[in-house]
């Protein structure tokens, strides 16, 4: 009987686990498949969606020792689902918080990562910004996100502009059990 509930309770354990990677595709790495290859030229990326026809730049500040951006890399990043709607929707970039290489930002100005990070007022990591096309910033998230369907939430909530007129907070809670639709 004691094997039985240690596979029960192994089984109730991993059943999130395998409802997420059935609703979101397999597993690919998102260093090549999630993030799209920068330019380090952040003006022109942005005439680079404007032409492909994205909504935004995806920007995602991480740390080389932040476990909290591993973690959102292997969970979330890595789903087939999520990499195609974010590719299809955004440019979709990695800045290193404390990077020292050279980029040209929104305006065209030379820069660093680490500068430009600053600039943005981002002192931890991950912290998540879309810019509009114009490098104008239209939403941030702070911190880890560990649920996939809020995290597809939230590239919906900028995709259709619904930025525009309410917070990503009162956007999910009008979403309801749309979730994870």
């Amino acid at each position: 009987m004691r094997p039985l509930r240690r596979l029960a309770l192994v089984a109730l354990l991993l059943a999130p686990a395998l409802a997420t990677a059935q609703t979101y595709g397999p597993k690919r790495d998102p260093m090549q498949r999630f993030f799209t290859p920068s330019l380090g030229d952040l003006h022109a990326e942005a005439a680079e969606a404007r032409t492909a026809g994205k909504q935004a730049i995806f920007v995602m500040y991480v740390r080389d020792d932040c476990p909290y951006c591993e973690r959102m890399k292997r969970n979330l990043l890595s789903l087939e689902a999520v990499q195609d709607y974010y590719r299809e929707h955004f440019a979709v970039l990695a800045i290193d918080l404390r990077g020292a290489v050279p980029i040209v930002d929104f305006t065209g100005a030379a820069t660093t990562e680490k500068a430009f990070a600053a600039d943005q007022g981002v002192k931890f990591t991950p912290l998540i910004i879309f810019y509009d096309l114009d490098g104008r910033p239209v939403a941030r998230h702070r911190g880890e996100i560990r649920d996939v369907r809020e995290f597809m939430l939230l590239g919906r909530f900028v995709a259709t502009g619904a930025y525009r007129s309410q917070s990503f907070a009162e956007y999910k809670q009008s979403s309801g059990s749309r979730k994870g639709s």
